[in-house]
């Protein structure tokens, strides 16, 4: 299947916010998220990537790049909301959209790609497996604030 993949614009947030809803059960409005879009669309390491077919969009990941001070951790990228439309599943979709993303990411001078993944999505952790990505050994912790 032919997928062109790209980074997003303006024009994208709608079809991007409703696949991630649908893809994850979130309830983003859209207005919020033209918003935030609007307000990083310009920084060069804040890239929403898309993947295309028929002009609609069937597939998502956002990147961010993460230029670091420390010489080991170096320049890194983390990817999230890594998304297929369900009906354009087990069409080897998310290993392209993840050459498209490894591709960025070199291009960024990134020493490494961190995945964010929820625990629920087992099926997601085979393709990331699958792909090369390994389980680490830290644990993420988030606080409200």
């Amino acid at each position: 299947m032919e997928v062109l993949f790209r980074r997003a614009d303006i024009d994208d947030v709608e079809g991007i916010i409703n696949l991630c809803n649908e893809c994850f059960g979130e309830t983003t409005s859209l207005e919020y998220a033209k918003r935030i879009f609007e307000e990083t669309m310009h920084d060069p390491n804040q890239i929403y990537l898309v993947g295309i077919v028929d002009n609609q969009i069937i597939a998502h990941t956002k990147i961010t790049i993460i230029p670091t001070i420390y010489e080991k951790m170096n320049t890194y990228s983390i990817i999230n909301h890594v998304c297929v439309k369900p009906e354009y599943r087990r069409h080897n979709i998310a290993t392209q959209m993840l050459d498209e993303v490894t591709k960025i990411c070199k291009e960024m001078n990134c020493k490494a790609i961190e995945l964010w993944s929820n625990n629920y999505r087992i099926p997601a952790h085979s393709c990331y497996k699958k792909y090369g990505f390994e389980p680490n050994d830290a644990t993420f912790f988030s606080k409200e604030i």
